[in-house]
């Protein structure tokens, strides 16, 4: 980054919450010119205002001053906009579909990562890395679904947003190939949750740390990490964990904004956290 950075910030699921986002930013007396924001995913779905979030967070990104991972909603938002996928009933992406410039939006949308590191200590991920992950290798295999979705070739992107819906296969190998690759990397960085000793995966479970778990299957993060021995790791994408501070080396940021609690921005200088409540409600 060529420019002098006063503070970073890392903001939560706005999940197109974009009143909320606004009144964080003040909060938060947020410089373009000096400050940098880097968002955690789910820039779009189920608040009041996609179109509005979509948009501002672009032009951030357009002037230097923000950077995103994709989370699970975005990437559902790129298969509604190539036909694959119907818009479910509580999305709210109407509005970015039929937008004047959705054709800009979406193509903006598909060329960010899913693996970004603010700082040299630091990685961020929608949803986290697994226990059987290294930092560098999480890296290297979200550059594998990058390289999918960005590619020229539209024919290459809608093959993968074809076969990206799926539970299977639940565990990494390094031998898995084509769809079931991409897929099982796309589920680690921007769906788990839950996953047992070795790392394996299961989806059903959104809860809060305290309700009952499958048998066998504990928060990511509960096992002894490869990654988080040489990164801290920010996440998103459970909102039930409320921004909790896992441990000094997990940090989760999002409050559930999008259901009537708070829009977090964490920053990254002294691990401080800034909430507001979304005025929507």
């Amino acid at each position: 980054m060529s420019r002098a950075i006063r503070y970073n910030y890392v903001i939560g699921d706005v999940q197109g919450c974009f009143e909320a986002l606004k009144v964080l930013l003040k909060q938060i007396q947020f410089d373009a010119d000096q400050d940098f924001i880097w968002f955690a995913g789910d820039l779009v779905a189920r608040g009041e205002n996609s179109i509005g979030a979509l948009r501002f967070i672009k032009k951030l990104a357009d002037r230097g001053a923000a950077a995103t991972v994709l989370g699970n909603h975005d990437l559902n938002l790129l298969a509604v906009a190539r036909g694959i996928k119907e818009i479910k009933a509580q999305d709210n992406i109407d509005d970015v579909i039929h937008a004047l410039e959705s054709d800009d939006l979406i193509d903006w949308l598909r060329k960010q990562p899913l693996c970004l590191f603010p700082n040299e200590k630091t990685v961020l991920t929608h949803a986290g890395i697994p226990c059987n992950w290294t930092t560098a290798q999480a890296a290297a295999l979200a550059k594998e679904v990058e390289t999918v979705i960005s590619h020229d070739d539209f024919a290459v992107l809608d093959d993968f947003l074809r076969g990206m819906y799926g539970k299977k296969p639940t565990l990494w190998s390094d031998d898995l190939q084509g769809n079931d690759r991409l897929r099982c990397i796309t589920n680690y960085l921007t769906r788990m949750r839950l996953t047992d000793a070795e790392g394996r995966m299961e989806f059903s479970f959104k809860d809060a740390l305290d309700d009952p778990m499958p048998e066998g299957y504990l928060p990511w993060f509960e096992f002894e990490s490869q990654a988080a021995q040489t990164h801290q790791i920010v996440f998103g994408h459970w909102a039930a964990l409320q921004g909790k501070t896992i441990s000094a080396q997990i940090q989760n940021v999002d409050g559930g904004c999008v259901w009537g609690n708070q829009l977090i921005a964490y920053r990254l200088e002294d691990q401080e956290s800034f909430r507001v409540n979304n005025p929507m409600f």
